[in-house]
């Protein structure tokens, strides 16, 4: 397998295959990140159109100072909360509102979900970027630009409210 910075240095030569691969490598990971910001399928499937025309124009010139999840994620965070707020101005009650009740068999991950939803927005980010995303708490800070500490605060105290949680409490042992 070619490492990123390689890839980036052929595409930055004008290589389209070098920077189709990266397009390959990353997709999933960007569609799923836009997916979980936008909580709509077309609209994550816009951001990551527009997350990989953001990265091609960078291009020629741009040098990877992390790695690529950990530049691309502030990219698929901002573009995906602006197309939200373009496209659905509803406030955030009336989106819960407008949530149907679940179905039984789900009733797990539905109390996952609840139990993820009572964090803190930071918090909540924190966990997800480290376990969905599975991304290194120096990773997460270079992607959030705050410290590394700050990053292991809010996981540190997401994680005890995750573990006297009930309903997460299972996920979460340590």
């Amino acid at each position: 397998m070619i490492p990123d910075e390689e890839l980036l240095q052929r595409a930055n030569g004008g290589d389209p295959d070098a920077f189709e691969t990266l397009y390959r490598r990353y997709r999933d990971w960007a569609h799923r990140l836009a997916w979980r910001c936008t909580g709509n399928e077309q609209d994550a499937l816009d951001v990551l159109q527009e997350t990989f025309i953001y990265l091609l124009q960078k291009l020629p010139g741009l040098q990877l100072t992390a790695s690529m999840t950990t530049f691309l994620y502030p990219v698929v965070k901002h573009l995906s909360l602006n197309l939200r707020r373009r496209r659905h101005p509803e406030t955030d009650e009336e989106i819960l509102l407008a949530i149907p009740a679940p179905a039984e068999p789900f009733a797990p991950r539905t109390e996952l979900a609840a139990a993820l939803a009572a964090l803190s927005e930071e918090q909540r980010e924190v966990v997800l970027m480290r376990f969905l995303d599975d991304m290194s708490l120096d990773e997460i800070a270079t992607a959030l630009d705050v410290p590394t500490g700050t990053i292991k605060s809010r996981l540190h105290r997401a994680l005890g409210i995750l573990r006297d949680d009930p309903r997460s409490r299972e996920y979460f042992l340590p």
